[in-house]
This record gives C-alpha cells, sequence and structure tokens, in this order.
C-alpha cells in the first residue's frame, strides 16, 4: 500500500536556483492585482460620484431658480418704481432656505436687482451666460466666474404678460461642490484601504496554503521533479501503470505500452480509458474493490505472460487509485530463447545419456552373465530405434529446430516409460518463417508437456502419446493426441481461458492461453477434437501462405 501524508519534501540540493520564492510572488501578484482593482474602482466611483453630485446640485439650482422665476411678487416687482428692493427681499430668505450660495436677478439689460452682496446690486451681472435665457427663454445649467468665483449655476428667464423680462441665476460654487466630494471620497477610499488590507491578509493565507498543499516546492522545483520522475517513469524497463478510484488509466509508460500492444514505439494512447476495456483480465478492479494489494501474480498482457504487483494508493483513509507494475516473463523467455533451445538439446542429451547408461548397464550385465549374444541383440535393437527415430526426423522435418524439439521430448517421453511415436506418414518439408517458427515451437513444446504431464499417473502400459503432422495441401497441420483422462465436456470452452486449469496449483493456466494466443497471431488455429487414444487431441493449423499485408 502506498501511503501519501501532507510533510514538506526536502530535496534541497536537487532543486533549481529560486530568486522569489512562490509565497512572496502571489502576495505581491495578488497584492499589485487588488490595488489594481481598487485604484479602478475607486477612481470610478469618484468620476462617477462627482458627476452625480454637480448633476443633483445643477437640477437643485435649476428647480430653485425655476421657482424663483414663477413668483409672482418678484415677476410683478419688474415694474415697479425699485425692483431691487422688493426683489432682493423675496430673494433673500429663499437662498437662506435652500442653501445656494448665491441668488441673482437681473433685468433685460443683466443689471442686478437682487445679489447676496447687497453693494454689487445695481451693477451689471458677471459670467456673460445669460443670453439664452434672455433671448431664447432657455432654462439651463451653466459654469462660469462670477463675483463670488466658479460656479455652478442655473439660469431660467422671468417672463411676464409673455415677454421676457429678466433673468433668474442660482448657483454653487465649484469649491463648495468638490469640498463635498472630497468628503464622501475621503470616506470611500478609507473603505477602500480596509479592504484592500483584508484582502492582503487573504493573500497571504491563500500564499501560506497554497504553498503548504504544494509541500513547500516552487513552481520551478515542481517543473524539475515533474520531468525526472516522468524521465525515471518512461526509462523503467518494467511496465507501470496507475488508475483513479474510477479505474480509468492515469499514467502509462512506454514498457507498459508495449507489453499491451505488442509495439516498441508508442503510438496508442491508453490514457482516460477504462482499465477493464484495456486489460479485461486484470485484478486491478477487484483492488480498487478491496483495498488489499496483490502481488506476484500471474498473467498474460497481450501476446505475454508477465508477473503482476498491484497496489493500492491511499490518501490519508481515502482509496485514490492504483498502481500496477508488469514484470515480461514471456520477454525473460524470450531474452534467454537461444539458452532455452540448447538446454532443449541438453535434455534431449542428458536422456539419451541417462537412457544410453542404463543400457550400458543392461549389455555389461548380460557379457558378465556370459551371455554376449543376448547383448549383441540388445545393442542391434537399441541401435535400430535410435536410428529409426533421426531418420524419421531428417528424412521428414527440414527445419532442425522441430526437429530437436521433437527428438528432446522422445528421449524425455522414453525416459518417463512413455510411448511417445511419430506417425510414419509425417512429413514437414515447408520452411517457415521465423515468427511462425517461434510460435510453432512454443506450441509443440507447451502441447507435448502437456500431453506427457495428462499420461504420467497413468499405468505403464497405457501412457501413450502420438503426434502427426503434413504440410500436404495449404495448410500445415500438427495432432498431438494422449491416452490420459481427457477434458470433460463442460471444460472445454473453458480450456483457452487465462487461468483455468484442471489442477488445483497456483500460477497454472496460462499455457494453453498463450499457445492459443500465438497460434492466433500467426493467423493459425488451434483447437481441440476427439482421438482415438482416449484422451485429449489438440491440433495446430498453421498456413503456408502470409496471409498479413
Amino acid at each position: 500500500m502506498i501511503q501519501f501524508q501532507e510533510t514538506e519534501l526536502q530535496n534541497h540540493h536537487l532543486r533549481p536556483t529560486v530568486k522569489i520564492n512562490l509565497k512572496m510572488k502571489m502576495i505581491l501578484l495578488i497584492s499589485l492585482l487588488i490595488v489594481g482593482v481598487l485604484l479602478v474602482i475607486g477612481f470610478f466611483i469618484h468620476h462617477f460620484m462627482s458627476d452625480t453630485l454637480e448633476n443633483q446640485m445643477g437640477e437643485r439650482a435649476l428647480g430653485v431658480a425655476e421657482s424663483v422665476a414663477q413668483i409672482p411678487e418678484l415677476r410683478a416687482a419688474f415694474k415697479s418704481d425699485n425692483p431691487a428692493m422688493v426683489i432682493q427681499s423675496i430673494v433673500t430668505p429663499i437662498q437662506e432656505a435652500t442653501g445656494a450660495e448665491f441668488i441673482v436677478v437681473g433685468n433685460q439689460k443683466e443689471v442686478r436687482y437682487a445679489h447676496p452682496n447687497a453693494e454689487l446690486i445695481g451693477e451689471k451681472m458677471i459670467g456673460e451666460d445669460n443670453e439664452r435665457a434672455l433671448l431664447y427663454g432657455e432654462s439651463y445649467l451653466s459654469k462660469a466666474t462670477g463675483s463670488l468665483g466658479s460656479s455652478l449655476r442655473a439660469k431660467v428667464p422671468v417672463v411676464l404678460d409673455g415677454e421676457i423680462v429678466g433673468v433668474v441665476s442660482v448657483g454653487f460654487l465649484a469649491e463648495d461642490i468638490q469640498t463635498v466630494i472630497r468628503n464622501y471620497s475621503k470616506e470611500i477610499w478609507y473603505v477602500f484601504l480596509l479592504i484592500g488590507a483584508v484582502a492582503l491578509l487573504g493573500a497571504i493565507f491563500l500564499a501560506s496554503y497554497i504553498k503548504k498543499k504544494l509541500f513547500g516546492l516552487e513552481p520551478e522545483e515542481i517543473a524539475y521533479l515533474l520531468f525526472q520522475k516522468e524521465k525515471i517513469l518512461q526509462s523503467t524497463h518494467e511496465g507501470i501503470l496507475a488508475v483513479d478510484h474510477q479505474g480509468v488509466i492515469t499514467t502509462m509508460n512506454a514498457a507498459a505500452e508495449n507489453l499491451v500492444d505488442g509495439q516498441d514505439e508508442r503510438g496508442n494512447n491508453y490514457l482516460g480509458q477504462s482499465i477493464e476495456d484495456v486489460l479485461p483480465f486484470s485484478d486491478i478492479p477487484e483492488v480498487l474493490q478491496d483495498g488489499n494489494s496483490r502481488y506476484n501474480r500471474e498473467m498474460i498482457v497481450g501476446q505475454y505472460i508477465v508477473f503482476v504487483n498491484i497496489v493500492p494508493i491511499f490518501w490519508g483513509e481515502t482509496l485514490m487509485g492504483v498502481v500496477a507494475t508488469f514484470r515480461n516473463k514471456t520477454e525473460i523467455e524470450m531474452l534467454t530463447k537461444e539458452l532455452t533451445r540448447v538446454q532443449r538439446y541438453a535434455n534431449a542429451l542428458r536422456a539419451q545419456t541417462h537412457e544410453f547408461s542404463n543400457k550400458l548397464h543392461t549389455i555389461l550385465g548380460l557379457l558378465l552373465l556370459g551371455k554376449p549374444e543376448e547383448a549383441i541383440d540388445f545393442i542391434r535393437i537399441e541401435k535400430n530405434i535410435q536410428e529409426e527415430w533421426i531418420r524419421l526426423l531428417i528424412e521428414k522435418v527440414s527445419d532442425p529446430l522441430i526437429s530437436g524439439i521433437l527428438i528432446g521430448k522422445l528421449n524425455v517421453a522414453n525416459e518417463l516409460q512413455i510411448e511417445l511415436s511419430i506417425h510414419p506418414d509425417s512429413q514437414l518439408k515447408t520452411r517457415l518463417s521465423d515468427w511462425k517458427n517461434d510460435a510453432l515451437l512454443t506450441a509443440l513444446g507447451n502441447l507435448i508437456e502437456n500431453a506427457i504431464d495428462a499420461v504420467k499417473d497413468q499405468i505403464p502400459s497405457n501412457r501413450k502419446i502420438s503426434i502427426f503432422f503434413t504440410d500436404e495441401g495449404n495448410d500445415i497441420i500438427f495432432e498431438i493426441e494422449d491416452s490420459g483422462p481427457g477434458i470433460e465436456d463442460a471444460h472445454i470452452q473453458f480450456i483457452f481461458d487465462q487461468g483455468f486449469s484442471l489442477k488445483d496449483e497456483e500460477n497454472r493456466g496460462f499455457g494453453l492461453p498463450l499457445t492459443k494466443r500465438l497460434i492466433d497471431d500467426v493467423d493459425g488455429e488451434l483447437y481441440l477434437e476427439e482421438g482415438e487414444l482416449g484422451g485429449a487431441c489438440f491440433v495446430i493449423s498453421l498456413p503456408k501462405e502470409e496471409r498479413r499485408g
């Protein structure tokens, strides 16, 4: 079981040089982002609030001016002998009540009849912005500099009997407006400052949290470790595969892909696929269910027999997924193929040597008993048997490797007191391609070993194996038949399934599935039929012609 804990990874001697660590970068970047956002929002609010306050005060001034212009007493005063006295007395309390900075009333010639500064009454209005009201009768807002300074003012004409007789000007000083805006803005910027301080604390907390979750590593270190781990993963000779808790493949190195698809180059991307689709007969789904490890499980992956270790991955108490490693048993066999072939000859020689030693002892015994004629007859019989085997295989089989494995199995069977016979009508003159030859050698070795295993427990007189092969026609046919107990009808459909075996032993049930797959890969067929000896009869059929493009 692989267990991960939230501890800081220490690997300082491999870490790249980092000028500013991730925590400081995040704090600085988040702080700059927050400050930038607050500044943009602040200036927008300031501008929006300035426009809004100006508009509100302008509307307020315009409303006051229109109200003053509609006062009947004020309009009638324009025809009195002393308009200023009447109008000033009307305007002064209104100015105080509305909070306006000034209310100025002038006649057609812009001579003041009312002004906050009584000394200026009778003088001409300043600003030169009364034309629209006096000539066209419009009500409007304007900004101009008068006797009291720069101001926002509302201009409304005074109409008497359908004639424009004067103008009312109500204003608020620009300085007073800006003072109000500054007061409001100051409060807003205080709020923004508080928000920025809280956001800075949040940035520090967030940066510390992320740094902790990354085991204290910097981005450069994470990239370096990822690069390093990926190189280690892909250079590992064993196949490595990882799935998540849903059985979806998340990691798969090149060795694992080669095992699945049998290619030396990475051509398939299995990431994101379900493990049940890629490896339908693996124990990985069971490990995801029960969380228990599996070690040294033998299974077939692609066209290889492999040993598999399957280990669950836990984060705390939570099952996060599974890691499986594959050791290629078939590859080991392929790497030692030449040695295996030599061993086959060696086994055959050993069996011959053992058998020859027994025969020498028999001959020696006959000679010591004074029976030379019987010794000569015995030698002649054995010589004829060996010569018959060799002659048959030399004449009937053109491939020395096939001859070698058959001679080896003949001697092994003879040593075990098993009657292994090759049908006299057998022949194999066709030379096979290397890949077909390898498949046939493996298939013959497995099937003959299975036949020997099936009959070795029989009584000596019933230990029989028969081999027949021919290359007449378009196909090469091999029949391996034994006199063993055979295979029950209920089991026939399962004999080529991985892991199925009639023996209650571990790591069995892989020879026939592998043999079937190898034969299928060379466009051949392997099937079971009823034999004449009472046991199993396996038939191999290989096409002479290459069917693959």
